[in-house]
């Protein structure tokens, strides 16, 4: 005899919508919920059996405590739950870092050593007793990013008379800045920071925000740092159009 297919309507009634439970509510029985707003508002994204939870490392959390989830894969519905349900879902904090302060004109410029295109490596100590302008961009070859990069490099030489020297950061690794500058002709050094570090150190890896999601990603900024190695000017959440220009007539006053 076939099995018949476990419909949506058979495993609410086998399973009497069971959901999750934490070992701070009670470790041998979990509580069932029926009502209305335990249901998810998009039944198109119910899973065709119910997800078991693996087990993850949590200090005080266990996840081998869990049952199953009755057709939750939607965030607002696991979130109508109580908060150890959304924790045993999805841990979104786990290994998030904590944001840097924003740096303001007249603090000195955090150091820095990184790789950069062409096989280089850059210092900011190897840089003292000239202006630098440090542009920070999320990613090679998107339209804003390649923008701003043109406007810096058909300036660079006017850059260059006012004692300045132009570089980009980005988290992208070397070999795409390699072909970034080699696609679009770049005459300036960009840096890769794919651990974060230089970018936290600036603030300007921050929690971002699109269609209702979060997600961490570089905030466009610039940094103008003077020849004795403080920050004169700062550039926060850049628009691309007339920024170099800006940034230029900002480094030849200082």
């Amino acid at each position: 005899m076939t099995a018949m297919p476990m419909t949506i309507a058979r495993l609410r009634r086998r399973q009497g919508r069971r959901v999750c439970r934490s070992t701070t509510e009670s470790p041998t029985l979990a509580g069932r919920e029926n009502h209305a707003s335990m249901r998810p508002s998009r039944p198109d994204l119910f899973l065709s059996r119910p997800l078991k939870v693996r087990p993850a490392l949590h200090g005080s959390f266990r996840h081998d405590s869990c049952t199953t989830i009755e057709k939750f894969a939607h965030w607002r519905a696991i979130r109508a739950c109580d908060l150890s349900v959304a924790q045993c879902w999805c841990n979104k904090t786990k290994g998030r870092r904590k944001l840097s302060a924003k740096l303001e004109p007249g603090v000195k410029a955090p150091p820095f050593d990184l790789p950069s295109d062409g096989n280089g490596r850059i210092k900011l100590s190897g840089l003292k007793g000239q202006k630098v302008v440090l542009y920070f961009y999320p990613k090679d070859d998107t339209s804003g990013c390649t923008q701003e990069a043109i406007d810096f490099n058909g300036l660079r030489k006017q850059f260059e008379k006012a004692g300045a020297v132009v570089i980009g950061v980005s988290p992208d690794p070397v070999k795409a800045h390699d072909k970034f500058k080699a696609k679009h002709g770049l005459e300036f050094d960009l840096l890769s920071d794919e651990s974060k570090t230089m970018l936290e150190a600036y603030g300007v890896w921050v929690e971002k925000s699109m269609y209702g999601r979060k997600y961490m990603g570089v905030e466009r900024t610039t940094f103008l740092i003077g020849a004795d190695g403080k920050i004169a000017q700062v550039w926060n959440k850049v628009k691309v159009p007339g920024h170099a220009k800006e940034v230029l007539e900002a480094t030849k006053s200082l």
